[in-house]
């Protein structure tokens, strides 16, 4: 492997080491670039001016976006340095510097020169060369001349079909090259992940792009986005908030987007089909997509989601490939002999930290028969651990008889492993290990967006009773969905017990005041936002079963430990 310059751009600074990757988005302040993930080694630290070395990157793909606010606000790194291929974080610095004169070097070191530079304290990032520790490190240039384009790609490189075009198949054309693609592929459907407000930067990019006249060209749904569309005002969100939020959204829509709004979008009616390439961001939609239904589509990072849906055109690589869904790790599981629906999102959060940067094949749940919403739950904890697109389940999701690559490490998991993850949802070193009783001033259900099914199990648990008088619970959830649980009595069953129901809107993008802003302690049954919610919302955040969070939001308290199934199978041994 030869290191590579991916974005070119002159840079020095004090050199920041992470061992393991870092989502920005609900990783890292977009205002300050300091790190709010309270399960990060780096907690705390100020990314920006550094040389921030990281093997990848990993989590949402709304990373980039917060890169480009960094950026633009004088808070980024000086450089990114990676042991591995990356393209989040690279097309935030590439948008960076191509659209707004920001530039933001991006290298990708051979293991040997990444080695030397993580031993150094300062560097200094040249046109080809990178000086680290008094040794000289050649770079190579990016090229993406070597690209085989069709005509039509050729045609909107040139300039035929508009200045937004030309802008996205230039982008596409040096992420190709990044990726290793020697052309490009059609793709039938996108995703959009960038409608989500994380900062600034996504509004002033998407309003550029759609000024330019942009078209989108194949059908693209849209991700939650920050605020309920046709209430926030009533609501009571900021002015200041909400309407350039809703830009956001009118931007999108008025490329083409259909207003969905939602980060589960493999629930809308016809979901991709196997096989099927298609272009989605979104973390928690891309695992479950490729892993579940079979579909193709490598983890695009915002930005680069608008990009194909103007073009209808992708880099052929990565996981569009059969060579590249083979899974390159082994996870044998022993389950305990009982367990409940925590067990998913707990699963799939520990399958991600043992396989950060590879796609797994998990052994031991072939008797199991997960639901669909058990799958989303382990695929959205999985996105928050790793950085692999996909993953596959024995007996379980449809491509798990691939054979693992020659070589592939196998590792066990207990019902101990398990229980470590319980008490990192609950408290962990971050927090002191606290999981003592308390009161619980807001359940978050409805990360990723609740589906039908989940929403009239919620109404049976809770039907006939009341939330606690100091306790908020809210649902968030996309339009199908709760145009379902209205037709069928489910909403009214959960309005009638005080939960609030509201679309559009996810856990990870909520802000108050629909997000109540006495609520302290917050508990969810939610993976994803058990890992996300400490550094976005700065509270505690607790997490347990459906049952327990909906016993939470009546009692107004939860109970401590471990649940009986898993303390039971800790202590049994097995």
């Amino acid at each position: 492997m030869t290191s590579t310059l991916i974005v070119p751009a002159i840079a020095a600074g004090t050199v920041l080491v992470s061992p393991e990757g870092l989502s920005f988005w609900g990783g890292v302040d977009p205002a300050t670039g300091t790190v709010i993930d309270a399960h990060h080694p780096l907690r705390g630290a100020s990314l920006a001016g550094t040389i921030l070395m990281m093997p990848t990157s990993r989590g949402s793909c709304t990373g980039s976006g917060v890169l480009l606010e960094l950026a633009l606000n004088g808070h980024a790194p000086a450089a990114l340095v990676f042991r591995e291929g990356e393209d989040i974080l690279t097309l935030g610095a590439l948008i960076a510097g191509k659209m707004f004169a920001r530039p933001l070097a991006v290298v990708r070191l051979d293991p040997a020169d990444y080695d030397t530079l993580a031993a150094t304290p300062t560097a200094e990032i040249g046109a080809d060369r990178m000086v680290a520790g008094g040794r000289e490190i050649p770079l190579a240039p990016l090229d993406p001349a070597g690209l085989a384009l069709s005509d039509t790609d050729q045609a909107m490189l040139g300039g035929a079909e508009g200045p937004a075009a030309r802008l996205a198949m230039e982008v596409i054309a040096v992420m190709a090259a990044a990726q290793g693609a020697e052309r490009l592929t059609d793709i039938t459907r996108a995703h959009i992940d960038g409608c989500i407000y994380a900062s600034p930067a996504n509004l002033t990019f998407a309003e550029a792009v759609a000024d330019m006249g942009a078209t989108i060209r194949v059908p693209t749904t849209m991700n939650a986005i920050s605020v309920d569309y046709a209430n926030w005002r009533t609501q009571g969100t900021p002015e200041a908030f909400g309407a350039p939020a809703a830009r956001l959204a009118d931007a999108y829509v008025r490329m083409g987007a259909q207003p969905t709004f939602t980060c589960a979008p493999y629930t809308l009616g016809g979901p991709p089909e196997r096989d099927e390439p298609i272009a989605w961001a979104e973390s928690n939609a891309v695992v479950y997509a490729n892993s579940v239904l079979g579909a193709r589509t490598v983890k695009h990072p915002d930005f680069l989601d608008l990009f194909i849906a103007l073009t209808g055109r992708a880099p052929l690589a990565g996981v569009y490939r059969d060579a590249d869904r083979a899974p390159r790790r082994v996870i044998r599981v022993a389950l305990p002999a009982a367990f409940d629906d925590a067990l998913w999102p707990m699963l799939g959060w520990l399958v991600g930290r043992l396989a950060p940067d590879r796609i797994p094949l998990v052994e031991g749940l072939e008797a199991t028969a997960p639901s669909a919403d058990d799958l989303k739950a382990f695929c959205a904890a999985f996105a928050t651990t790793s950085a692999a697109p996909m993953l596959h389940i024995a007996g379980v999701t449809p491509e798990a008889d691939l054979a693992p690559i020659a070589g592939a490490e196998t590792v066990d998991v207990t019902p101990a492993d398990i229980a470590g993850v319980w008490r990192e949802f609950n408290g962990g070193d971050h927090e002191g290990g606290n999981d003592s009783d308390g009161p619980i001033d807001l359940v978050a259900f409805g990360s990723p967006h609740f589906s039908l099914a989940e929403c009239r199990a919620l109404a049976g648990l809770v039907a006939g009773k009341l939330c606690h008088p100091h306790t908020s619970a809210i649902v968030t959830l996309g339009h199908h969905a709760l145009s379902g649980a209205r037709c069928d009595g489910t909403l009214a069953i959960l309005q009638a017990a005080g939960i609030k129901v509201v679309p559009d809107l996810c856990w990870c993008s909520i802000s108050e005041p629909v997000f109540p802003p006495d609520a302290r302690t917050v508990m969810t049954n939610s993976g994803k936002y058990a890992h996300y919610g400490p550094g976005l919302s700065g509270r505690t955040v607790r997490f347990g079963s459906l049952a327990a969070c909906a016993d939470a939001a009546v009692s107004g308290t939860r109970r401590p430990g471990l649940p009986h199934w898993l303390a039971d199978a800790e202590t049994a041994g097995t």
